[in-house]
């Protein structure tokens, strides 16, 4: 699983596991109808309306920080400080799968061996990792992230790029990339309508898109499982496992992210109105339902 938070300070570049400094960066009334069957889940519209477009993907988590102003430190010092954890927590929770799910989803959204991929958010780089095993040169595969602290404790092949930069200020010109990717960063974003349109300017015509999102369950009882786990189980896991005195404290936020985040139908909406075209979830098990992706395409 991933995170994204944005950043102010100056792009940071790591390749062949060096870091150097790059210079500055720049900067209802009609739902969807969602079909809950096993596989893809399109939106549609009834009528001439789209759900609204979604800006801060969740309302403010007091408990954590006290204003809007401060959430972005306050995340990025959290993914800093947990970053030697994230791993090893993030192999616990997925029970192991992670990788292959991860690699699956990026196939099933398009990407293809010789394709530039960016993956923003790229955290420790568990999609990016999948990323270069697909498009067969790490050369190909860049990641973008706000947080020094996890960049530092990626595993990834030499070759691979890494940047310090947000969501909605990717430092790359326009139409750089074949594919996009994030991993379970979208809850972290402090604009989404923002971060669409400069996903959507860094891509070339053609180029796909893959957001990987955990959602709140739409069955009642797997909701109400995930709500054990991810709110009991894991802060008590992480507790155990984890050597840093925030790993705790992150994964309770990071429950907090999913429940409080913009619902599917908003998010698609918002991919739309950013200009991508064949926007879709997709859900590949009905089963574990809150395994979703965000799937479109910038129009050629």
């Amino acid at each position: 699983m991933g995170r994204y938070a944005p950043s102010h300070d100056f792009p940071i570049s790591r390749s062949h596991g060096f870091f150097a400094r790059e210079g500055s960066g720049p900067i209802k009334t009609t739902l969807a109808k969602l079909s809950n069957i096993k596989g893809a889940v399109h939106m549609s519209k009834q009528g001439n309306q789209a759900p609204p477009v979604a800006h801060a993907p969740h309302a403010p988590l007091t408990d954590y920080y006290n204003s809007e102003q401060e959430r972005a430190g306050f995340v990025r010092r959290m993914f800093d400080s947990t970053a030697a954890d994230y791993d090893r927590m993030e192999l616990i929770l997925g029970f192991g799968n992670g990788p292959r799910y991860r690699g699956e989803a990026l196939v099933r959204a398009g990407l293809r061996p010789g394709m530039r991929i960016v993956d923003v958010g790229v955290g420790t780089g568990l999609v990016a990792r999948e990323a270069v095993r697909i498009v067969g040169n790490p050369q190909l595969v860049v990641g973008v992230d706000p947080s020094p602290g996890m960049m530092s404790s990626a595993r990834l092949p030499q070759g691979v790029s890494l940047l310090e930069g947000t969501a909605e200020a990717i430092p790359f010109p326009d139409a750089s990339f074949d594919f996009l990717s994030m991993g379970y960063a979208l809850r972290h974003i402090g604009d989404l309508s923002l971060a669409f349109r400069e996903f959507h300017r860094v891509m070339k015509p053609g180029a796909r898109l893959c957001l990987l999102e955990i959602t709140w369950s739409e069955n009642g009882i797997g909701g109400a499982l995930m709500k054990a786990y991810m709110k009991g189980v894991v802060p008590v896991l992480a507790r155990i496992v984890g050597r840093a005195e925030g790993t705790s404290l992150l994964w309770r936020y990071y429950w907090d992210t999913i429940k409080g985040c913009a619902p599917p139908e908003q998010v698609l909406a918002t991919l739309e109105a950013a200009g991508f075209a064949g926007v879709r979830r997709h859900i590949d098990s009905k089963v574990l339902s809150m395994l979703a992706e965000y799937q479109a395409i910038k129009p050629e």
